[in-house]
């Protein structure tokens, strides 16, 4: 790829006026349909109404999440906004109508903050410079501070007369140099956020952080310049610099847990090529850009591309990866006819692919979609934190000016210190952190799996379940069937050899079975014709001459039916008459049995509720190892059980895929539907195992279980360390630095303890070891 030339200088900056014409005008751009289709998507089930995300820049406590929703409410044509501070990202439900994009931007900048579409923040230049930038400010923090200690060290350990004024006033002279960078540089985010709340007359998590550090500061600049006067000798530089260090510290964490967090979320969203090569009708191939791709049209795709659309292979061959969308690590092969899905990777030929469906109609948007709807979901305590956080805030500052007013008669400089303690060790970072950092860790965590989280709330639910409820048909089977008996006329030995052979030459389900069931034999059938929902019939070549068989129903093999079967038969007739009866059965799907397994190694019970016959059920559920097993009931009776258990003070957890599932699936405590379920049955999940392996209830109860305990510690730790340090602040017993690392340390407990949910246990190898899939490095 060729570079473009560089100018020879910069541009000189715009002038303020000039770019606010250019931000205006950029987000004027937005409202054009084409331009705000590229982030928004319908509504399901309304005509009139679209959801649209933003990345919203400068939002740094929970307060901001509410200002922001109160920002954008009110605007023509807005009917709902959900933001979540900890992806910073925001929903907004609207009508193309009665409102435009424009406006949004605009009330955002009105209220401090930076709006961008969500896909073109995932991959914006000015996301990754923030990123550095905040890295540098860490570094340069770091780097002052261990300085300032070297200077503020011999004022602890000095012998009272040890050391000269001359040297006490130098080291504190170098302090303060080496402290102005800190201030200037590596604080403006806290000076930034904390300017723009008061200008809009609210009070955010960064208002008493700045407020300490400028009050810490300003006292020690009056000492060092003043070393008699009123602020005493004493100088804060170092709590200071050692502040600034840990709270970046914890952002820095933070951001890139955010990252890990969002991490599927992004490999997703960058997942689709730009462009692709579409063939035309004259043959020839040209390049476009992937949004222009309609139904129809045919593409070719070589060995390492992504294919941008679903659609299905008409020429070549290739195997394909879709883990990133199923779970499914193996890679798949894909010949002519059949079909590939959009995100999936292209791993061995080249081969051309007609187009069927782009855009959000693929099984890739409806993925992203879920996710970013997940991604803007909040748990009740942190729309509790939310709707506290300002009032919180304010009863710091009234604390730490109650403070100061007490202890000013022992002195300014050791009220003001008191103050400074107080406004720290506050913060209410920890808390604010507790539980969005390890419910997104969680969710992360479970989308690199396969398994797609539609409700936050819903970890919160699935720790607290102890019975597990599948449905039957679709969920523990697939919609294969195989040979589970076979019963021959007396002298007959070749009955399978012969079934398949017919079997072989038919699509219909129950020939397939057979067919696969049926060792290969060789022999050769003529003559054959297939009469539908009936059987087939053909004759057999044999080295003693050839037969003409009949395979099918009863009535067509021209046999009595068997009264007291309990199981769909097939039978197989000669000449002469009945030869051989097949019993037929659903095929268990492929990790059943370690699926069940999983959850009672959880302690967890297991059920099966089906419509159909009781004793198919019951059958089924004995090869899948689960206890109890209800069937013939219809969706009204599969509801009622579901509220008997519940009302019998069980916690409920109901897996489903089917149209009768979804009544059912509401009313459960905890819903999960597999990738291939119907659309009601996955709009009623709370969620959705891409890949359809049974072992993600378990991993997802067991993922539940591990977020429930870390945010009560997480919450443990923030209301224990607020309550030892607050009085000890406000009774003076904890210096400004103390204060410093308590509450530095405390949100970095949180984020780290947080972190450790991005690790998924998936389940217990034989040796009883919980295996876990890690998260992938953070770029």
């Amino acid at each position: 790829m060729q570079a473009a030339a560089l100018p020879s200088a910069m541009p000189a900056a715009a002038p303020p006026a000039q770019g606010r014409a250019d931000a205006g005008a950029a987000a004027s751009a937005l409202d054009e349909r084409a331009e705000w289709e590229s982030f928004s998507r319908p509504v399901k089930g309304r005509e009139d109404a679209w959801e649209s995300y933003l990345a919203v820049e400068g939002m740094y406590c929970p307060g901001c999440s509410l200002t922001i929703e109160q920002a954008l409410k009110p605007l023509p044509g807005v009917e709902d906004v959900q933001v979540n501070g900890a992806t910073a990202t925001a929903r907004i439900v609207w009508a193309p109508g009665r409102g435009r994009p424009s406006q949004w931007l605009e009330a955002l900048q009105r209220a401090g903050y930076r709006g961008l579409p969500a896909s073109d923040q995932l991959a914006a230049v000015p996301r990754r410079q923030a990123q550095r930038m905040l890295l540098w400010r860490w570094l340069v923090a770091g780097f002052c501070m261990m300085q300032v200690m070297m200077y503020a060290y011999p004022a602890y350990v000095a012998a009272p007369g040890e050391m000269t004024a001359d040297v006490a006033a130098l080291l504190r002279w170098a302090a303060w140099l080496l402290t102005l960078p800190v201030l200037l540089f590596s604080c403006r985010p806290f000076f930034s956020s904390a300017l723009r709340d008061l200008r809009h007359a609210r009070v955010g998590m960064d208002v008493p952080v700045s407020l300490g550090i400028l009050i810490a500061f300003g006292a020690s600049t009056a000492a060092t310049f003043d070393p008699s006067g009123p602020m005493g000798g004493e100088v804060w530089y170092d709590s200071v610099t050692m502040f600034v260090f840990f709270l970046l510290s914890g952002r820095l964490l933070e951001q890139r847990l955010r990252d890990r967090t969002a991490g599927a979320l992004e490999a997703l969203a960058r997942r689709l090529p730009e462009t692709v090569e579409r063939i035309g009708a004259d043959g020839n191939d040209e390049r476009i850009l992937v949004r222009r791709l309609q139904a129809g049209d045919r593409i070719r795709l070589h060995a390492g591309e992504v294919f941008p659309a679903d659609g299905r292979i008409v020429d070549g061959e290739t195997q394909v990866d879709e883990a990133l969308l199923t779970g499914e690590s193996t890679p798949i092969p894909r010949r002519a006819g059949e079909p590939v899905i959009a995100g999936s990777a292209n791993l061995a030929g080249t081969v051309v692919v007609l187009v069927e469906r782009t855009g959000a109609a693929t099984r890739y948007g409806q993925i992203v979609a879920l996710m970013e709807r997940a991604s803007v979901d909040k748990p009740a305590i942190a729309r509790l934190a939310d709707r506290f956080a300002s009032p919180f805030l304010l009863a710091v500052l009234a604390g730490a000016a109650g403070a100061a007013w007490w202890w000013w008669p022992q002195g300014p400089g050791h009220a003001l210190g008191v103050a400074v303690a107080v406004l720290i060790v506050t913060c209410p970072c920890a808390l604010s952190l507790a539980t969005p950092a390890a419910t997104l860790a969680a969710a992360g965590a479970l989308a690199r799996r396969g398994i797609l989280v539609q409700r936050l709330d819903a970890l919160e639910s699935g720790a607290s379940i102890d019975t597990v409820v599948f449905d039957k048909t679709g969920t523990l089977t697939v919609d294969r069937m195989s040979v589970r008996a076979l019963r021959t006329r007396a002298g007959v030995d070749q009955a399978e050899a012969l079934a398949g052979a017919l079997a072989r030459h038919s699509l219909h389900p129950a020939s397939r079975a057979l067919a696969a069931a049926a060792p290969e034999a060789g022999l050769q059938v003529n003559a054959v014709q297939e009469h539908g929902g009936r059987g087939v019939e053909g004759r057999v070549e044999m080295p003693a001459g050839s037969r003409s068989l009949r395979l099918g129903s009863a009535a067509f093999c021209g046999i009595a039916p068997d009264e007291r079967a309990d199981a769909a038969q097939v039978h197989l007739a000669d000449e002469t008459g009945w030869l051989a009866s097949f019993d037929l059965e659903e095929t268990l799907r492929s990790g059943a049995l370690e699926a069940v397994a999983d959850l009672k190694r959880l302690g967890l019970q297991a059920e099966v509720l089906s419509g159909d016959q009781p004793a198919a059920v019951q059958r089924l559920a004995e090869r899948a190892g689960i206890a109890r097993a209800l069937g013939g009931r219809t969706p009204q009776d599969k509801l009622d059980h579901v509220a008997a258990l519940q009302g019998a003070g069980r916690r409920v957890a109901m897996v489903g895929d089917g149209m009768n599932d979804g009544p059912v699936l509401a009313r459960a405590d905890l819903s999960i539907a597999l990738g291939e379920a119907l659309p009601v049955a996955q709009a009623r999940s709370d969620f959705i195992i891409q890949g359809g392996q049974l072992e993600g209830v378990a991993a997802i109860l067991r993922q539940a279980r591990r977020t429930r305990a870390v945010v009560r510690q997480n919450l443990f730790w923030a209301a224990l360390y607020n309550a030892v340090s607050v009085p000890l602040a406000i009774a003076g017993q904890m210096p400004p630095w103390l204060a410093g690392i308590g509450m530095a340390g405390s949100s970095l407990f949180v984020v780290l303890n947080a972190a450790r949910l991005a690790r998924l246990a998936v389940g217990r190898s034989a040796l009883g070891v919980e295996r876990e899939h890690p998260a992938p490095t953070p770029a």
